[in-house]
């Protein structure tokens, strides 16, 4: 792993009042807090990020993932996602778990997650995904290290691969739709594919070509822009936990943390998987849950893929990168359980072979497990909290988290500035979901009254 940018503070008695009182405390330093204060910053605020580890830090979703950024995508709900979760329960190696669980927050949002599967919802979704994956694509490419293209973003397109007839004839259905909505999308002939892939062998109906695609080269690219951070003068504060803030009426007045107290004139929570629990502590409830995902990384064979490969039925990513490939996929709602189940890992490399099987069998790398923020219709939430003037909250970007957080930090700034934003943000607002039903509602979530001092029930968030 490439060295780690370590905070310019690590002790009260070393933070800087100016690191301690900015005009913008960014709490979060995965892929969406470091794009929120990137912005913040180029808009001339003084700005500060607190993490609870160390940015790049293994723990991090945006460190060990497969790095995709593309301007496609589908969200996660849709019709029979509910049903197919709950088979999941007898076929445990499904590609969707949802185990079985009693926790109320998790059972409304896969409530939720059933609601947002109309037809009419995943298209408004879509839509917006591939609106803000478009421009976060933009800012990409726009992006320079010494007037030069960004080294840790490469932008090599991604072939679509469609095991069966069915779903490669539904894809093609869509394709005019896409390409209209300005994505560089075009069925690949077999000879084609070939050409792109010479080395490796194809066991699919078909396949589509993303010309737009890309991937992150990660944990490298969040370490490099953390380093571009300090140098335009951000505070990066790491192993730094949240325990609770003060509040006065309509405003956070205060962040208290294990490293002392921070008073910004305005909080953004980018917090990953982690913004709900400090949510709560605001008395805000987010439809936010965990989703793990899987990446398996192995010494990458001889006649294994030159490009991206997306695995669209079996939700598997497979990039490859100098002496290496990774598989990316899988998703388990299982709150914040960052453990590795062998069964889940199989099931990858399986779909991997049913797709490639003549791919050679190497040595495994690694076996990493990340903790994607989800909300039930895919998309992030970015807005001002609903009771609270100067408290704004730039998380859920799920499993697309590398190619949706650019245009995100970038609409927080213009919130913040009170700029009209490049997107509207209606679909994006904190309060979308329906109230839950009373047999819900955790149980003890009571108003604090305003002047409180918010704290979480035990300890803080790390």
């Amino acid at each position: 792993m490439p060295d780690r940018p370590r905070a310019s503070t690590s002790s009260t008695a070393s933070t800087s009042d100016a690191s301690r009182e900015p005009d913008v405390l960014v709490i979060g330093g995965g892929v969406a807090g470091l794009w929120c204060a990137y912005f913040l910053r180029l808009a001339g605020h003084t700005v500060t990020v607190l993490d609870r580890n160390a940015v790049g830090d293994p723990v991090s979703c945006s460190s060990g993932n497969t790095g995709f950024v593309a301007n496609g995508g589908v969200p996660l709900a849709g019709p029979g996602v509910l049903r197919n979760g709950l088979v999941s329960m007898l076929r445990p190696d499904d590609r969707l778990a949802l185990p079985p669980t009693v926790d109320r927050r998790r059972l409304e949002w896969i409530r939720q997650l059933h609601l947002a599967g109309n037809a009419d919802q995943v298209q408004r979704s879509a839509a917006s995904m591939m609106e803000f994956k478009r421009r976060s694509l933009e800012i990409l490419h726009q992006l320079r290290v010494s007037d030069q293209p960004h080294p840790d973003f490469i932008p090599t397109g991604v072939v679509q691969a469609y095991k069966t007839a069915e779903a490669f004839d539904r894809a093609r259905r869509a394709l005019p739709q896409a390409v209209a909505n300005g994505i560089r999308l075009r069925v690949l002939e077999p000879e084609e594919l070939r050409t792109l892939e010479p080395d490796t062998e194809f066991d699919i109906a078909g396949a589509l070509y993303n010309e737009g695609g890309g991937f992150l080269r990660v944990p490298g690219f969040v370490v490099s822009l953390a380093r571009t951070l300090t140098e335009m003068g951000v505070h990066l504060v790491e192993d730094c936990t949240v325990e609770g803030f003060e509040v006065a009426g309509r405003t956070a007045v205060g962040v208290r943390t294990n490293l002392g107290e921070f008073r910004p004139r305005e909080i953004v929570v980018a917090a990953g998987s982690w913004s709900a629990a400090l949510a709560r502590m605001l008395d805000l409830d987010l439809q936010l849950q965990p989703v793990r995902g899987y990446t398996i990384t192995v010494r990458r064979p001889d006649n294994g893929p030159r490009g991206l490969v997306l695995l669209v039925e079996g939700t598997v990513a497979v990039r490859p990168f100098s002496d290496q490939l990774r598989y990316g996929g899988d998703m388990v709602l299982a709150g914040l359980d960052n453990s590795v189940s062998r069964r889940r890992v199989a099931r990858v490399l399986r779909t991997v072979h049913a797709h490639l099987p003549a791919l050679d069998r190497t040595e495994v790398l690694q076996v990493w497990t990340g903790l994607r923020p989800c909300t039930p219709d895919s998309l992030p939430f970015i807005g001002r909290a609903p009771a609270y003037d100067n408290v704004t909250v730039a998380a859920g970007h799920g499993h697309n988290g590398m190619g949706l957080t650019p245009v995100g930090g970038q609409l927080v700034a213009q919130l913040l500035d009170g700029a009209t934003p490049v997107m509207d943000l209606a679909p994006f607002r904190l309060d979308r979901y329906s109230a839950p039903p009373s047999w819900l509602r955790p149980r003890g979530a009571k108003p604090r009254p305003a002047g409180h001092s918010a704290s979480p029930a035990a300890g803080g968030v790390r």
